[in-house]
């Protein structure tokens, strides 16, 4: 017996296949398809293309990077992903020149989707410890201050 798949099994496919089929094989036109028109990101993006730009400038800083999928975790319209990324910078990131550090990052984001495209993305991640492995802050600034309360 074959049974439908749930909105929040297709949702979570679709976030799949944003890491998996677009951004790791660098098919961004298929954004388009995924990013609605009227989504807003964590910095305030808006819609496909600001997204693709703020893929691209990773892509840029960072030619080689592969997301690494471990969770995706679905519930009603939201899908939250924790993932892994690698790569050697390699290019102008963040007006930063290539430092050719291995750089490795983790993130969480909550993806809010609707009628089969992402409408809201909510990302937390480890950018201190990226500028820290490329050398834009020593990391013993970040370490001699960690003590200390904000």
């Amino acid at each position: 017996m074959h049974t439908a798949k749930t909105t929040v099994e297709l949702n979570k496919e679709l976030v799949r296949t944003l890491y998996e089929e677009c951004i790791n094989t660098r098919e961004l036109g298929r954004l388009e398809d995924l990013i609605a028109p009227d989504f807003t990101g964590t910095r305030g993006e808006r819609g496909p293309r600001e997204f693709r730009a703020t893929i691209e400038t990773v892509l840029t800083g960072f030619p080689g990077v592969r997301f690494e999928l471990h969770d995706l975790i679905g519930e009603d319209d939201k899908v939250a992903a924790r993932w892994t990324f690698r790569a050697t910078h390699r290019g102008r990131f963040v007006g930063l020149p290539p430092s050719h550090a291995d750089v490795t990052q983790e993130g969480n984001v909550i993806y809010q989707l609707r009628e089969g495209r992402i409408v809201r993305a909510w990302l937390q991640a480890d950018r201190l410890g990226v500028l820290q492995q490329i050398g834009a802050i020593p990391r013993a600034f970040a370490e001699s201050r960690a003590d200390r309360p904000l």
